[in-house]
């Protein structure tokens, strides 16, 4: 990634910042993120992007609200039935209406995204990217070298090892956990596989980050204004989230916004393997494997083709959005 804060006492970046705001606006964070927000506004990319995964992500957050027809609703009369007013979308080989399936899968896609990101990115990444950063020495080391062992190896193979052994387990303590406390819901929601799912992607999605956050760090640590608040006598965790932290959100942002994407098609994947998000609820990965096929593909295209374009249209937005906040949040391509 080309991103790269620079510290806000860069004489250049001041400059800049008052020609375009004045001098007395600097210091105000509403003004600088209202301008930040109407440059992303001016791009027509970022608005398309925007636009469709607030799109996407609406609907699997309204689900209940909006969806049709219920996620296992079938109609064995009404199989592979053409586009209609009942059925906008078609239905699929059980009669199940794809549109309603499409918005319930977005669902799971925002459930496993987001708790993936603000587990692993967001809680471990960006900590361990900030001591390894700041404490420089043997903390330093120990993060860095459990950061390799854990890129040392594909993660997608790992992935596919850790839920396909613990998929089973993790569905019969779901069931115990009913039988402890009387909730019949928690199986049938599909909270075990979400929990399997989201814990394994957060479990390896911390790397990329914690190394990204830990180099700006050590540059950032050198920074006359870090000298200032070390003599001030101020506190190793004052430093650390008071006058580090701020200055590296912009990065953040990108990277979150890229990690959101690459969760997204990574939980896709893994139920498209048949050991992501179990049934009866619905997954883009679980669409997509039911529309393979060339009888699908030559009969029933929109099997395929409904959860594929979503999905891609998704990943792909995630992966424009990131550029464009490049462009708009660094310094060297204002």
């Amino acid at each position: 990634m080309s991103f790269l804060p620079v510290p806000p006492t860069d004489p250049a970046m001041r400059l800049r910042e008052a020609e375009e705001l004045g001098v007395a606006d600097i210091t105000n964070p509403l003004k600088v993120r209202s301008r930040v927000l109407r440059r992303l506004l001016r791009r027509p990319v970022a608005v398309v992007s925007i636009s469709i995964i607030v799109v996407i992500y609406g609907a699997g957050i309204f689900a209940p609200l909006i969806a049709p027809h219920g996620f296992s609703e079938a109609d064995f009369q009404d199989r592979y039935a053409d586009p209609s007013l009942s059925h906008p979308l078609g239905t699929d080989s059980l009669g199940r209406d794809l549109l309603s399936r499409a918005i319930w899968s977005a669902q799971t896609t925002v459930i496993i995204s987001v708790a993936a990101v603000l587990t692993g990115s967001l809680i471990l990444g960006l900590t361990l990217g900030l001591i390894a950063g700041y404490a420089r020495g043997a903390t330093d080391y120990v993060i860095m070298r459990l950061a390799e062992i854990f890129g040392s190896v594909p993660p997608i193979l790992l992935l596919l090892i850790i839920t396909a052994t613990l998929l089973n387990d993790v569905q019969d303590l779901g069931a115990n956990i009913e039988d402890l406390t009387g909730q019949h819901w928690i199986v049938s929601s599909g909270a075990p596989s979400y929990v399997l799912v989201f814990g394994a992607l957060a479990m390896f999605g911390w790397v990329g980050l914690a190394r990204l956050i830990r180099s700006q760090v050590l540059a950032l640590r050198e920074a006359p204004y870090i000298t200032a608040a070390q003599a001030a006598g101020a506190s190793n965790a004052r430093i650390i989230f008071w006058h580090l932290l701020p200055n590296i959100g912009n990065l953040l942002i990108v990277a979150l916004t890229l990690s959101l994407g690459g969760a997204a098609g990574s939980e896709v994947g893994l139920t498209f393997l048949g050991i992501g998000v179990q049934a009866p609820h619905p997954s883009f990965g679980t669409m997509i494997s039911e529309g393979v096929g060339l009888s699908n593909v030559r009969e029933h295209i929109l099997l395929i083709l409904v959860p594929a374009t979503i999905v891609s249209s998704l990943i792909l937005a995630f992966n424009l959005l990131g550029d464009q906040l490049t462009d708009v949040l660094s310094p060297r391509h204002r």
